[in-house]
């Protein structure tokens, strides 16, 4: 007998050789009919592998990531069986699971192939998973493997093969198709009910540019025709939120070839929307205790070499800056905090000073690939809400936790209230990647542990995540559409305060080293921004919205009177614009609903006689008439909510 834990801690016991699937069966029918694969000792393992030793058992399912990972690998395999079967000859290179479904690079030889075919493939997946074909596992010889694809002619397996140790290949075979994988994979094909081929590109046969291009086709398939259903909606639901359209139509930002890739243009409402998140922040940052600072955008090479970042992103930054002095090179500079270092060894410190808290909006640069670069999610230059925290050890906890509270509240202003805090460790088998001691690391990994169970945050912890520096709290928002995007950020370091040998006079007298605390709540403005537009479309909360209001004059007649309330309004901070147009009012009211501006105010003979306004809201509707006093009372108190 074997004893089998499961996740909620108890403790069962199995003949030797039971598997994942025979234990769902002893658990529920119901639970064995949706049992993907299971994680054993974490390690996800197919459903029908024996367990042969005393194990943590964690059976999976499609609500699980793992579990749909397992779904998706296998759906890949589906699909290069169908190719197989409707184009016969077809070799095959990779075909992993990714985040929204799955892809196969494959090899057509001198056949043209494009997405018109995709809905014969579809049907024929569909066709084969209605056959409940099981996936088999079958360990197998190097030289077995080597002879059964040179016999098929698969280059790119043999390629693959040729890199595995013997003893560690396996082969799975469904129905007719076999394939070099370790796996592991759903029961069987049966659980597919719903396929969906979204696009093709060209891929690089190991990214390698030498090598030949095969297909790439992407996918993506459902235990549930309505979940395929769903997903179509939400992909069509994302096209229109899109910040790059939304962006381009609200007019708040744009990108010129002649400026450079990956270097956003903000215009006029862009850079009010971002002014307003800038004081904002400001605000809570000096009621929190903040000291604001400005640093210079490039820095001399030696700077990034002490702190590190030379060695780490020399390589994917910007050249070099020579001078008109040999051999003097200044750099881009890609982060802030070692300008940061050199702001706090600007004079001694006392063990009564700390904590330092220093912080800035600060421009960064990294040379980003081009294939990478995607709208204000992926650029060139950003600006980071940075801020360092120089303090005690004894203050690293404390700190920590008052710095949770800001990002926390920085949600809750926007409306991102659906959010994972991922703890962002070293990983322990990789510690070249890292810089400073094992000492150190555990002492920061401790802290940060603390501080998130402390303040009963949701987390998870991924490991080999940490900055080369040290470990890292990383705020996982999920916006309306339930994607994922990494916002807020804070990381505990000792190593940079090593590295700039920064120092504090102890009670004893004696000298010592502060901790680092780097945090940045939105991560950046651009990619705060692009986040933000997607999750509210492009309806920002009034108080955030570049034009809070439009003044619709009926005719040209009214147009003094428009002026008027507009100065009046701008007087109290409420801003906006008029609408000159000579045109009819139902079509200007129409333009300020695709602008998304939050307030209409319409004024024509009977509002300037009574000194009103006609007020609509955006989305809403006609609110009826009120006085200039009333609406600004109306807007004050919403933006005060």
């Amino acid at each position: 007998m074997i004893n089998i834990t499961l996740p909620d801690g108890s403790v069962r016991q199995y003949d030797n050789g039971i598997t994942a699937m025979q234990i769902a069966l002893s658990i529920s029918e119901g639970l064995a009919r949706n049992v993907l694969a299971a994680e054993v000792d974490g390690q996800v393992w197919d459903a029908s592998r024996p367990i042969e030793k005393d194990s943590s058992v964690k059976l999976l399912t499609w609500n699980d990531t793992q579990g749909k990972s397992t779904f998706w690998h296998s759906s890949a395999h589906l699909m290069a069986e169908a190719l197989e079967a409707l184009y016969p000859g077809t070799k095959f290179g990779i075909g992993p699971a990714i985040e929204t479904g799955f892809y196969y690079d494959v090899d057509f030889g001198d056949r043209e192939f494009s997405s018109d075919e995709f809905k014969a493939i579809e049907d024929k997946m569909i066709e084969l998973a209605k056959t409940k074909e099981e996936f088999i596992r079958k360990p197998v010889s190097k030289a077995d493997a080597i002879a059964y694809f040179t016999e098929k002619g698969d280059e790119y397996k043999l390629d693959l093969i040729k890199d595995l140790p013997d003893g560690a290949i396996t082969f799975y075979t469904q129905g007719n198709f076999t394939d070099l994988c370790r796996g592991p994979h759903i029961p069987n094909t049966g659980f597919v009910k719903a396929v969906k081929l979204m696009s093709v590109a060209g891929a690089y046969w190991r990214g390698d540019e030498s090598r030949k291009q095969l297909t790439r086709i992407y996918g993506v398939t459902f235990p549930k025709a309505s979940e395929l259903t769903e997903y179509l909606h939400l992909l069509e639901e994302a096209k229109k939120r899109d910040h790059r359209k939304l962006g381009k139509e609200l007019e708040l930002f744009a990108f010129s070839e002649k400026v450079g890739m990956g270097l956003p243009l903000w215009l006029p409402k862009g850079a009010a929307l971002r002014e307003r998140l800038v004081n904002f922040l400001q605000k809570a940052q000096a009621r929190a205790g903040y000291e604001q600072v400005v640093t210079p955008h490039i820095g001399h090479k030696n700077l990034y070499v002490t702190s590190g970042h030379y060695e780490k992103y020399g390589a994917d930054s910007f050249q070099p800056i020579k001078t008109p002095q040999e051999g003097e090179e200044f750099f881009l500079k890609p982060m802030n905090c070692p300008h940061h270092c050199e702001i706090y060894k600007t004079k001694p410190r006392s063990y009564k000073d700390l904590p330092v808290r220093l912080a800035e909006f600060g421009t960064v640069y990294r040379y980003e690939q081009s294939g990478e670069l995607h709208g204000l999610t992926r650029v060139r230059g950003f600006t980071q809400d940075d801020a360092h925290l120089f303090c005690r050890p004894d203050q690293v906890k404390e700190e920590f936790m008052k710095v949770i509270d800001l990002v926390l509240y920085v949600f809750k202003a926007l409306g991102f209230d659906d959010y994972i805090a991922q703890v962002s460790l070293r990983d322990p088998e990789n510690k070249a990647k890292y810089i400073g001691s094992d000492e150190n690391w555990a002492l920061a990994e401790a802290a940060i542990q603390e501080a998130a169970a402390e303040k009963g945050l949701k987390t998870v912890v991924e490991l080999g995540e940490a900055a080369f520096y040290g470990p890292k709290l990383d705020f996982m928002v999920k916006d309306a559409l339930g994607r994922k995007w990494q916002l807020g950020t804070i990381q505990v370091d000792y190593n940079l305060p090593e590295r700039f040998e920064l120092e504090y006079t102890g009670s004893d007298n004696m000298k010592h080293r502060p901790v680092m605390i780097h945090r940045a709540p939105f991560g950046s403005l651009e990619r705060f921004v692009a986040v933000l537009i997607e999750h509210c479309a492009g309806n920002f909360p009034l108080w955030l919205s570049p034009e809070q209001f439009i003044i619709l004059p009926i005719s040209e007649k009214y147009e003094d009177y428009a002026k008027k309330l507009s100065d009046e309004l701008k007087d109290s901070d409420i801003c906006g614009l008029i609408d000159f147009r000579d045109e009819k009012i139902g079509r200007k009211i129409r333009d300020a609903e695709v602008k998304k501006i939050p307030y209409m105010l319409i004024v024509g003979e009977k509002e300037a006689e009574e000194n009103k306004v006609s007020v609509r809201k955006h989305g809403q509707g006609d609110l009826g008439s009120m006085s200039i006093e009333e609406f600004k009372k109306q807007i004050i108190t919403e933006i005060t909510v």
